[in-house]
């Protein structure tokens, strides 16, 4: 079988979209046809979605902060977290935590810094208090 013929054919027949929408079943459908409501992803293409979104967050603080690659292994990840949960524009808001960041002055980008900005629920409070944590340390460990 000549599968990238057959790839051909059915993005040809279905179409292709790069949102989520109803198809004429009323399912929900992504891609080249992916009904979404009865197969879902699997586990692999959730992680490939997931590796590509790290790499946009990546790309996107590596452009806006130029103090971003000189940061820790571990505080590049807090970074990476905050961009991919809040997106560029809502941690572009935190700019009393970024500046403590790009000062490295680490425990002033704790929990207060973060808070100023965004309504808290506990599990909110509880990710910035590790978030805090670990800025202040560079490690997960301690």
């Amino acid at each position: 079988m000549d599968k990238q013929k057959l790839i051909e054919e059915l993005k040809r027949d279905e179409g292709v979209r790069f949102k989520p929408y109803h198809c004429s079943a009323d399912k929900l459908t992504i891609g080249a046809g992916r009904n979404l409501d009865d197969v879902g992803i699997t586990e692999v293409e959730s992680d490939f979605l997931l590796a590509n979104d790290i790499d946009n967050c990546v790309e996107e603080l590596t452009r806006t902060f130029n103090w971003f690659d000189e940061l820790s292994n571990v505080r590049q990840r807090v970074m990476i977290n905050m961009c991919f949960n809040l997106g560029l524009s809502r941690l572009l808001n935190f700019k009393n935590f970024l500046g403590a960041v790009e000062s490295k002055d680490y425990v002033k980008a704790g929990v207060l810094e973060l808070i100023e900005k965004e309504p808290i629920t506990i599990m909110r409070a509880v990710g910035l208090i590790l978030i805090s944590f670990v800025l202040k340390t560079g490690d997960l460990k301690k």
